[in-house]
């Protein structure tokens, strides 16, 4: 995607460059990696605890990517969770800050507890889980199970693992460039060793401190965020006041949760249920897919509304229900976090409005005790009740904590600084990242529009990439312009054929079934993306998707499958669309259902052709107006994500432009 000079600088002077520019380890073998490949491998131990918890060591995996002119100096890549492996991503962590490489060693290792450095692992925590108390249950079992030796498993001693890592490979100082929890061990190591930090680049700050407990950052960064997702007029007719309508369900949910159906791959029903828990996860779930946070307005609109569908069609891609896959792809998945490590750092370490010593019960009031302290609007648009089930507070309360309490706030060091937030992070919102900028004279704090959690890697404007150039290089880190949303608010879905505006040139049913037909299609493509950057993988030939309202749509390998596939209730689409270069050829596909006019519709060159009960018709796509309901007086905003590039490898965008080609490539509608 971007080009990369350091890149450049190695396709010149040959591959054999990491091993004649090795670094300079002190008792440490270097030996070429298998994985990630073009590094250099090694291990260190370090003892579990050094607080004389618990005897024994961790094996730290380490990988170094040497510098093409090497000094003494390196950058430490730091993982998020507490407990994602950083090995698995090395070779994106060298991309990411490829402009410090030139003098610098890029350093990875896999944190004690996680990936391949003496991972974690609770008999307790493999059982299904569905409510608090059985989490309660696992979790204080999981700490028996661990013994002391939890207490081994903190930021701090992660922080001194980083100093061994110095010490023992003969570096200088360290660049720390951390990717959430990561930017908190960064903030801690150069609290305690500012002597050996020579920069931070800190990508969606958690403060050295934190998360707070209550979420509360979380919840007043709601209204920011939402207010940045709709500005210019992008909920215009989809939520005329989004954070009031989330509000208003949000107090609904509380007292009577959604209870309906979603149809699966397969055309079959599944039940789900969506509460005000859900609905601030979904929420949530759109720091790290933009797709599904487009689609998020709409549906709550839907909801309000009386229409469930689009709300469970969401909470069942969350919940990995949709796309159903073939039996050959449900292999095993490595979690992304390790959920003993996080459960293991969060309980010891989280500052919990308890005293440490406390037991359950007294915990559980001590909390509630301090949750009465703290003013209802804070919690805004949701409620101060909900703080108690949707962080981790109440998953820790019957956790022994082993571990001494965290050091108290340090000095940060007067070093150059480079902090990334995404204007839509709710994990950590960009208000933590300002505080963390305040503590470090001079800190540079970038703030990104229309991008989520993980700044680097789901910026799609280059405006981060190109801070981080110019941060290594030295030159002045400029402000993001605010350019147009890759992921605008999607349309809410008609719940009647008579909410949908006939394609102009025909009238009537035929008018309207023709434009739900099309609505299908672009309904169906959002709803793949969003799918797959839930899934953070490429779909496979054969996934299937259920319609909204009945029926499903197949992505085979030879093509695009439909029965009875249904976006607007009672407009059935059927039949098989031919796959060639990456893209659909028409064909002609069958229309029924009990609200449709029937016939068979073909899209092909720009228009839409066919017959549809005695009409025959031949007309431009182009004038369609898409998923304008009853309630959505203004037309509609279409999300042109089929051009982003990040969605290049799951072919669905190619092979839906290819069929509409005029309808995709179109400005949106105001």
């Amino acid at each position: 995607m971007r080009e990369r000079l350091v890149r450049a600088v190695l396709a010149v002077v040959g591959l054999a460059l990491p091993y004649l520019f090795a670094p300079a380890a002190v008792g440490l073998p270097l030996r070429p990696c298998r994985q990630p490949a073009g590094f250099l491998c090694t291990t260190l131990a370090v003892p579990v605890s050094r607080e004389g918890l618990a005897p024994g060591t961790v094996d730290l995996q380490i990988a170094v990517l040497p510098a093409p002119f090497p000094t003494r100096d390196a950058v430490v890549a730091l993982a998020g969770g507490p407990g994602q492996a950083a090995l698995p991503l090395a070779n994106l962590f060298a991309e990411e800050v490829a402009p410090a490489l030139l003098s610098r060693d890029l350093v990875v290792f896999d944190q004690r507890g996680t990936g391949t450095s003496g991972p974690l692992a609770c008999d307790a925590l493999q059982e299904t889980i569905t409510t608090i108390s059985e989490l309660q249950a696992a979790l204080h079992r999981c700490a028996l199970e661990l013994g002391p030796a939890r207490g081994g498993y903190t930021t701090v001693e992660s922080v001194r693992d980083i100093e061994a890592i110095r010490e023992a490979l003969g570096l200088e100082k360290l660049v720390l460039f951390g990717t959430s929890y990561g930017t908190k061990v960064a903030l801690r190591y150069a609290e305690l060793y500012p002597q050996d930090v020579e920069g931070l680049l800190l990508d969606s700050v958690v403060p050295p401190n934190g998360p707070e407990p209550f979420l509360i950052p979380t919840f007043q960064a709601i209204t920011p965020v939402l207010d940045e997702l709709c500005s210019e007029g992008a909920c215009k007719g989809i939520a005329p006041d989004p954070v009031q309508e989330l509000a208003t369900l949000a107090a609904r949910l509380h007292s009577h949760p959604i209870r309906g159906f979603i149809y699966n791959g397969k055309g079959q029903r599944e039940q789900l249920g969506v509460d005000a828990a859900n609905l601030f996860d979904l929420l949530l779930a759109g720091d790290l897919n933009p797709a599904l946070r487009a689609l998020f307005p709409g549906a709550v609109t839907a909801a309000l509304h009386g229409e469930p569908a689009p709300l469970l069609q969401l909470e069942g891609i969350a919940d990995g229900l949709l796309p159903t896959l073939p039996p050959s792809r449900h292999e095993h998945v490595e979690e992304a976090v390790n959920p003993t490590l996080y459960w293991t750092t969060t309980c010891e370490e989280e500052p919990f409005p308890w005293r440490r010593t406390a037991g359950q019960r007294e915990r559980e009031a001590e909390a509630g005790a301090a949750l009465a302290k703290v003013p209802p609007a804070a919690f805004y648009p949701f409620f101060p009740a909900l703080a108690l089930t949707v962080g981790p507070l109440a998953g820790c309360e019957g956790w022994p904590q082993a571990a001494p309490a965290p050091p108290q706030l340090a000095p940060l060091p007067a070093v150059p600084t480079l902090i990334l937030s995404g204007g839509q992070d709710l994990r950590t919102p960009t208000a933590q990242a300002r505080e963390v900028a305040a503590r470090i004279p001079g800190a540079k704090l970038l703030v990104v529009p229309y991008t989520g959690h993980s700044v680097l890697g789901s910026d799609l404007s280059g405006c981060a990439a190109a801070a981080v150039a110019a941060f290594f290089s030295g030159e002045p880190v400029h402000s993001c312009r605010r350019s147009a949303d890759p992921f605008a608010p999607t349309p809410v879905p008609p719940p009647s054929l008579a909410a949908v505006r006939p394609l102009p040139g025909l009238r009537g049913r035929v008018g309207r079934t023709v434009t739900a037909v099309l609505d299908g299609f672009v309904a169906l493509e959002r709803i793949a993306v969003a799918a797959t950057l839930e899934a953070e993988a490429v779909l496979p030939p054969g996934a299937s998707f259920g319609g909204l309202h009945g029926g499903y749509a197949k992505f085979a390998a030879d093509g695009l499958v439909l029965d009875r596939f249904a976006f607007v209730p009672g407009v059935t689409v059927s039949g098989t669309l031919p796959l060639k270069d990456g893209r659909l050829l028409p064909k002609p596909l069958r229309v029924g259902g009990w609200a449709a006019a029937h016939g068979t519709v073909t899209i092909k060159n720009g228009r839409v052709l066919g017959r549809l009960g005695k009409v025959r018709f031949s007309v431009p796509i182009t004038t369609a107006v898409l998923a304008r309901a009853r309630y959505q007086p203004h037309g509609l905003r279409l999300a042109r994500l089929w051009q982003r590039p990040l969605l290049a490898p799951t072919a669905v965008g190619r092979m839906l432009a290819g069929l509409l080609p005029a309808l995709m490539a179109r400005q949106p509608v105001r």
